[in-house]
């Protein structure tokens, strides 16, 4: 019965230092070399998707400061300098995000102007036909 403890002991002990190995393995390799292809997918399509919503146009510094941050990253990643290429294509997601939501907001705002102003236009016309028929 103690040889099957001892056997057990020893078996789950070699298990542990095995999963830690390969954890670290994978640890290493994740952060070590591997270029950012899905950051920046993400971060294109939300370029993308800004541009898309008006940011050119409402919020043009923004939207340029996440295409410069992307074209950089774009570079390290050529230079092979993943890690600072993911930071950089994160930074640009965030600041398009930033960009879109500017643009969006921007053109709800000139909506509800240009409805407030169809309102005070119709207001005044019905008061011009008020007048007319009196």
């Amino acid at each position: 019965m103690n040889s099957g403890n001892a056997k057990s002991a020893s078996s789950r002990s070699g298990f542990t230092l095995a999963a830690l190995a390969l954890g670290s393995t994978l640890l290493l390799a994740g952060c070590a070399g591997n270029p950012p292809t899905e950051q920046f997918a993400v971060s294109n399509t939300v370029l993308k998707s800004a541009t898309v919503a008006g940011a050119t146009e409402y919020a043009p510094v923004e939207l340029r400061t996440a295409q410069e941050k992307m074209a950089r990253a774009e570079s390290l990643a050529k230079e092979k300098d993943y890690e600072q290429a993911r930071r950089l294509a994160e930074q640009a997601e965030w600041d398009a995000r930033v960009a879109e939501r500017k643009a969006l907001a921007a053109k709800a705002e000139k909506a509800y102007q240009d409805s407030q102003q169809g309102v005070q236009d119709l207001r005044e016309e019905g008061q011009r036909s008020t007048i007319i028929v009196k």
